[in-house]
Order: C-alpha cells, then sequence, then structure tokens
C-alpha cells in the first residue's frame, strides 16, 4: 500500500515522504479500513515533522482522521462494505493513522458514517469540524440560545474556527469572526459570520479584570492573552468552550469573571471522547452544517503534498480545511 511515511535518522532528523509499504508493518487491531479520504490537523503537521512529543515510534505513518470502507472485520459491530470515520484516539500519533491506503485500528475507535454524508465530506469536517460541533453542544448544553446575543469565535479562519461559524450561523446565531488575517473577511462573512473582529483587538492582556459584557457565547480555539481577555468581556452566565492554544497554552487571567459574573469556561476534549457523545455530535454536524458552506471551506490535496501542508499549518497558513484523497 502508499503511505505517507515518517522516518527518522541516527541524527533524530524526520524526513517524511510517500513509500510503498507493505501490510504486514500495519498495526495489529480487528478492523481494516480502506482509506479513502483524510485530512490536515495541527496535530498532523508536528506529527509530519518534528514530532511534537507525540510520535512514540518510527518509521510513522501520521494521520488522526480518516474515512473509508471497512475491508476486513473481526468485530460484529462491523462489517466488509460498512462505511466508517475515525477521529482522534491518538491514532496517527501513537498508532499508525490515515494518510495511508489502509488503516487498522480497534473496532471501539470507529463510528458510522452518518447517513447523508460522504466519506469526503466527513473528512472535509474532520476532526476541527468534529471539535466544533463538540464545543457549539457544550454551548448549548450550558444555556446558549441565539436570542442571548453575539457568539464570538476566535482563530475563526483556521479549521474549527471555521466549522464552528458555519454551524453557529446556520443555527441563527449572530457571528463575530476573529481573524488576524484580513484578506480571510470575504471568506469568513461567506460562512455567516456577521461581524469580523481585526485580532489585535483581543489579543493583549489588560489590567481590568472585567470589562463591559458584550459576548453572549465563545468557541476559543486560541487559547493564552486572548482568552484572558475574553473572560472579562463575557456577559453574565455565559459560557466559553475552550477548544485550542494557537496563542498560547498560558492563562493570565483572574478567577473575577467566574465569581462575579458567573461565567463558565468549558474545556474541550475530542480525541478521547466517549461513543454516545460522537454519535450525538456527527448526527448534528450531519443535519446543523451547510453542505454548500463545508464544500466552500475545501482545499484538495494529495498524500504527496502533505509533507509542505504539514509545515504550513504550523505556520498559521492553512485556511479552512484540507482534504486529502489518499488513493490519488
Amino acid at each position: 500500500m502508499r503511505a505517507l511515511l515518517v522516518e527518522e535518522d541516527d541524527q533524530g532528523q524526520k524526513s517524511a515522504s510517500v513509500k510503498e509499504v507493505d501490510e504486514s508493518q500495519m498495526p495489529e487491531a480487528n478492523v481494516t479500513v480502506a482509506v479513502e479520504y483524510s485530512t490536515v490537523n495541527y496535530k498532523d503537521g508536528l506529527c509530519i515533522g518534528p514530532g511534537g512529543g507525540l510520535v512514540r515510534t518510527y518509521p510513522h505513518v501520521p494521520g488522526i482522521d480518516f474515512a473509508g470502507t471497512v475491508e476486513v472485520s473481526s468485530d460484529d459491530r462491523y462489517k466488509p462494505g460498512d462505511k466508517v470515520v475515525l477521529t482522534g484516539w491518538r491514532v496517527g500519533e501513537a498508532w499508525w493513522g490515515g494518510y495511508a491506503e489502509k488503516a487498522r485500528v480497534k473496532a471501539d475507535w470507529l463510528v458510522p458514517l452518518p447517513e447523508g454524508l460522504t466519506t469526503r465530506q466527513a473528512m472535509a469536517v474532520g476532526t476541527a469540524g468534529f471539535t466544533a460541533m463538540l464545543a457549539v453542544m457544550a454551548l448549548e448544553d450550558h444555556g446558549l440560545k441565539p436570542e442571548n446575543g453575539e457568539v464570538l469565535v476566535t482563530g475563526a479562519a483556521g479549521g474549527v474556527g471555521s466549522v464552528a461559524t458555519a454551524i453557529l450561523a446556520h443555527l441563527g446565531y449572530e457571528v463575530a469572526a476573529v481573524t488576524g488575517r484580513p484578506e480571510t473577511e470575504a471568506y469568513l462573512r461567506g460562512l455567516g459570520a456577521s461581524r469580523i473582529v481585526p485580532r489585535e483587538e483581543l489579543n493583549e492582556t489588560v489590567k481590568r479584570p472585567l470589562e463591559s459584557e458584550t459576548w453572549a457565547g465563545c468557541v476559543d480555539a486560541v487559547g493564552g492573552a486572548m482568552l484572558a481577555r475574553v473572560l472579562g468581556q463575557m456577559k453574565y452566565g455565559a459560557s466559553v468552550a475552550a477548544v485550542g492554544l494557537a496563542g498560547g497554552a498560558g492563562l493570565p487571567a483572574t478567577v473575577v469573571p467566574f465569581l462575579l459574573r458567573g461565567v463558565n469556561l468549558l474545556g474541550i476534549d475530542s480525541v478521547m471522547q466517549p461513543y454516545e457523545n460522537r454519535v450525538r455530535a456527527w448526527e448534528r454536524i450531519a443535519k446543523d452544517l451547510p453542505m454548500e458552506k463545508l464544500e466552500a471551506m475545501v482545499q484538495p490535496a494529495t498524500l504527496g503534498d502533505l509533507p509542505k501542508l504539514g509545515a504550513d499549518i504550523l505556520k498559521g497558513r492553512v485556511k479552512g480545511r484540507v482534504v486529502v484523497d489518499v488513493t490519488a
């Protein structure tokens, strides 16, 4: 099978290239999937390149997402011909992933492809879109409604932010999209953003722990100083769903927004999410993510494009969603 193989030399230098790999090198598990599509996330950039502490052994096949057709299964839940999706479970990090024509994984890690979605559309969604839907669901579970006011999306031109913007707009929310790239304004408005907020307005800390109550909810992909600033701008009882740390892992904030305004900070993890919530999220994606807006986010790619794309996403140069046709 063809795969993007990342290898490490004696000096610890990593290199990634498309190679023919014998199936006997694949890890042992109970389901083999003929992979049709994968995608590119920040973690993939790390695994293609420096490793980021995510990859345990080399050679390695990255790709934390994939969608395809079951080829062999010894688990009763899946049979040959079934369409499936995989995100998370450290596949593509500690386990060989989706940047190959075949993947062998545990049945527990798979989810049936939702009715109404193709495998290509599922990878246009990928971990980024799955995470975005988990964030929207968490905000809704904590009381967010369209009539509550504007919802902020930080890092809006990235993968998670793009899908979150499209979903929220489709559900009737006013979306304020934060971006540091002015050239993405038309793209974000096309996804449904009603306001564009320049990144520089929010990426500096202030001494005041509270500012004017502005946002009814927030999907935050940035973290760091921006998240600290946003917490002080949330309306009473509002929630922030934290999904990323593009701006840093630190949080230079105070507890004042939590104590005086009842603000909620909701952590969103997509990797170890329980099966039932995965199915719920994918069903919501099939229903609440407009496919025409999803298509507007897509940048097509092949296995041979991945070394460059991996480097680009680490530098913040990838807009929207990359869909990798592993068979091309």
